[in-house]
């Protein structure tokens, strides 16, 4: 916490003014004080109040005074609050072993219907860009608010061969870096990352079933964007589980495709993905999570890569930014200097004055 006005917390001197002026006058009263013949008389009179009942008034008042009188400082926190310019790059592996059944009907599809909910789910203001990955990464949509646009470049995915984690990322920093003027494209040597909590709105999603088998190394590329203050969070998609590997033909491109019957067909040689299919490199995922300030997410069938991308804005909308606290502090003090004063009327209702 900052105090955007220091010299205000003069304005807490108000508290010890107070209480000395009471002593002052609580001492002038005792020397004024008349005699009577019978104080016990007195003291029936008027009913007996316990000490706690005397202070506790006393006492919120007093704190109520001093939340009062620092809310003039205009104290600041580092809050997190929601980002009102946020976009996110979401990186959809686009390999072969995306074909792989252990997911129903494919990987392919189930991730495409559950990012198809993330981006109908979005905020309206929220930019979303796509960029799909296999053995090289491309950009298929910038930022944008135009969900159908997305959703039609999510429809028209294509597998190929190959797992460029690591230039998915590098191709979203320098997205990122068209629109954002604070972010740097890759290829231009920063310094150091920044401290954890100052990161940019803009965020990178990369979501894959396998290993990086080509290209910059993932870790290599993490750094990038943490030094550019940007976070990935990597999202591991599918099971271990051996399984056929089938797409229809409009999911697979045409330099593997090998054909088959009833409009469904296999890659040709699949031995490999198949080994591959088992290699989901998680270490390397949370790494690359763990550098950039983000965080790793395992969705093994299409109902948990739905929940993982559906409640991923609830984390990525937030940043850390300093906000005024004034208002907390009115508010807190305002009530405690009503309820010391409100208690004080209430435990003397049935006190008079004596008659002199």
């Amino acid at each position: 916490m900052s105090l955007s006005w220091p010299l205000a917390l003069l304005a807490l001197l108000v508290v010890p003014l107070l209480l000395l002026a009471r002593w002052w006058f609580d001492r002038r009263r005792k020397r004024s004080a008349i005699g009577v013949s019978s104080v016990g008389l007195i003291r029936a009179a008027i009913p007996g109040r316990s000490a706690w009942r005397r202070r506790v008034p006393v006492a919120l008042f007093l704190v109520g005074l001093l939340l009062i009188g620092f809310s003039l400082t205009r104290p600041t926190a580092m809050v997190s609050v929601p980002a009102d310019n946020t976009s996110i790059i979401l990186a959809m592996d686009a390999s072969g072993s995306m074909c792989s059944t252990d997911v129903e009907p494919n990987r392919l599809s189930a991730a495409g219907e559950a990012a198809r909910a993330f981006v109908e789910q979005s905020d309206d203001g929220t930019r979303i860009g796509l960029v799909a990955f296999a053995g090289i990464a491309g950009l298929l949509v910038p930022p944008t608010t135009e969900k159908d646009r997305l959703l039609d470049a999510i429809d028209g995915l294509r597998t190929s061969r190959g797992t460029a984690i690591g230039q998915a990322i590098l191709t979203s920093i320098d997205t990122i870096a068209e629109y954002n003027t604070d972010v740097t494209e890759t290829g231009v040597a920063l310094s150091a990352p920044t401290a954890r909590g100052d990161y940019e709105p803009d965020t990178i999603v990369v979501l894959t079933d396998g290993s990086n088998t080509t290209g910059v190394d993932p870790i290599t590329a993490a750094e990038q964007a943490a030094a550019r203050r940007l976070r990935v969070f990597t999202i591991g998609f599918g099971t271990t589980e051996p399984a056929a590997m089938v797409c229809t033909a409009d999911q697979v491109s045409g330099d593997n495709w090998r054909g088959g019957g009833g409009g469904f067909g296999r890659w040709g040689d699949d031995s490999g993905l198949r080994r591959r299919v088992m290699q989901l490199d998680e270490e390397t995922l949370t790494q690359v999570a763990d550098t950039t300030g983000g965080k790793y997410f395992r969705a093994e069938d299409a109902g948990q890569l739905t929940d993982v991308l559906t409640d991923l804005p609830g984390e990525i909308g937030l940043h850390e930014a300093e906000r005024e606290t004034t208002v907390w502090f009115v508010l807190a003090g305002t009530l405690l200097t009503f309820a010391g004063a409100g208690l004080s009327l209430w435990w003397n209702r049935g006190r008079r004055p004596v008659a002199r």
